[in-house]
């Protein structure tokens, strides 16, 4: 398990990285002259440029492993930082962006593919998906705090120059942490012993179903879990409250953590259908936006903490829940393909936001797309296992 505590490391990091931005990302445009709509493109087409790298280490990961994607990701986001830290002008910083949405699509689908192969049946294989949410919850807890403090201690440049370091020193401790050969080697082993018991549900011997396909329309649940994040990403930052402070937009991004942090905690939830995980979690989260959009009269730092609980549960179960239907040898394609459902939805998000905003409660088109994913949800597909 020493290589599940590096990747948990890497992702830490990564996550960490990302998170601390994500409250000075939008005051740090508006210093460089950015208009909100122009905010709202920079945020989202750091995502829609994860698309080609998705694609990328869909294939690449299942022909040539995760490590060199996990090293080439981390040392050039670090680099890239470093560049986004003298950026003066906002299409400067948009480029900047897009090319780190490219170089950071192959971190995730790596890291998780890896994460699938060690585990030994479903029920570790959801233990390490919950493992996976709880390190992203824990970067995200401090991380925007820490990206405020860090701003407004010692400056924008700075701040990105540090984070940048960051970012490369972990990708030189990949190229040590990651022992992938003899994993690779005890991946091919259960996939005979698999193959040996033919389709279907394995016995207790076996490990868990050679594959099955995942219906299309299952990909819209991850596309609005992210169009409705990026929605409120987009929003808090922007809110009266938040603009008079950093340190405030800092406050509301953690809250949002604490509550995912909780969710995941409760360990026992591992044991119930990743599947009913995901359908309560997508609709509890909607409830949250659609109350934010008709200004219920629960207080916000309140629905931020649920929105938080609802991603707690929701996140780990989609991981889960794709990992328990797919044979190993396909982990990088479906990985990559639930990156990219992340990525198109956190590219909606923003832009939809940005320029509706004046016209329509951004929080209620994150809770339409919620809704509208939901229905749209193949059930018949999940009632049992499907075998190729």
């Amino acid at each position: 398990m020493r290589t599940a505590l590096w990747l948990y490391l890497f992702m830490f990091v990564a996550f960490f990285d990302l998170h601390a931005q994500y409250p000075i990302l939008s005051p740090f445009a508006l210093s460089l002259g950015a208009a909100p709509s122009f905010i709202g493109l920079i945020m989202g087409v750091y995502s829609i440029t994860h698309l080609p790298g998705n694609l990328i280490a869909g294939y690449g990961v299942d022909k040539y492993g995760s490590k060199f994607f996990i090293v080439f990701s981390l040392i050039v986001a670090g680099i890239i930082l470093l560049f986004q830290s003298s950026v003066k002008d906002p299409w400067h910083l948009l480029y900047i962006r897009s090319i780190s949405g490219f170089v950071l699509a192959f971190l995730s689908p790596a890291c998780l593919s890896l994460l699938a192969r060690i585990a030994k049946d479903r029920i570790q294989q959801s233990k390490l998906m919950a493992g996976n949410g709880l390190v992203h919850t824990l970067a995200s807890v401090v991380s925007p705090a820490a990206g405020a403090i860090l701003v407004a201690k010692i400056g924008f440049t700075t701040a990105f120059s540090v984070l940048g370091w960051i970012l490369i020193i972990t990708g030189f401790l990949a190229i040590f942490g990651v022992k992938e050969k003899q994993l690779l080697s005890q991946s091919a082993g259960k996939l005979q012993v698999l193959d040996h018991h033919g389709h279907g549900m394995p016995d207790e011997d076996a490990n868990f179903p050679v594959g099955a396909s995942v219906p299309w329309l299952f990909f819209l649940i991850p596309m609005a879990l992210s169009c409705s994040q990026g929605i409120l990403f987009f929003e808090l930052p922007l809110m009266e409250s938040a603009r008079d402070s950093i340190l405030t937009s800092g406050v509301f991004f953690t809250l949002i953590s604490l509550g995912a942090l909780l969710s995941i905690s409760f360990w026992f939830l591992n044991k119930v259908s990743p599947f009913i995980r995901t359908v309560c979690g997508s609709l509890s989260l909607a409830v949250v936006f659609f109350g934010l959009a008709i200004q219920w009269p629960i207080p916000l730092p309140v629905s931020l903490f649920l929105i938080g609980m609802a991603k707690g549960v929701i996140y780990p179960a989609l991981a889960a829940l794709l990992a328990s239907i797919t044979s190993s040898s396909r982990y990088g394609r479906v990985f990559s393909l639930l990156s990219i459902s992340y990525s198109v939805g956190a590219f909606i998000g923003p832009m939809m936001a940005g320029q509706l905003r004046d016209h329509i409660s951004s929080y209620f088109i994150a809770f339409f797309i919620l809704m509208l994913a939901l229905s749209l949800l193949p059930l018949r597909s999940f009632k049992s296992p499907v075998t190729t």
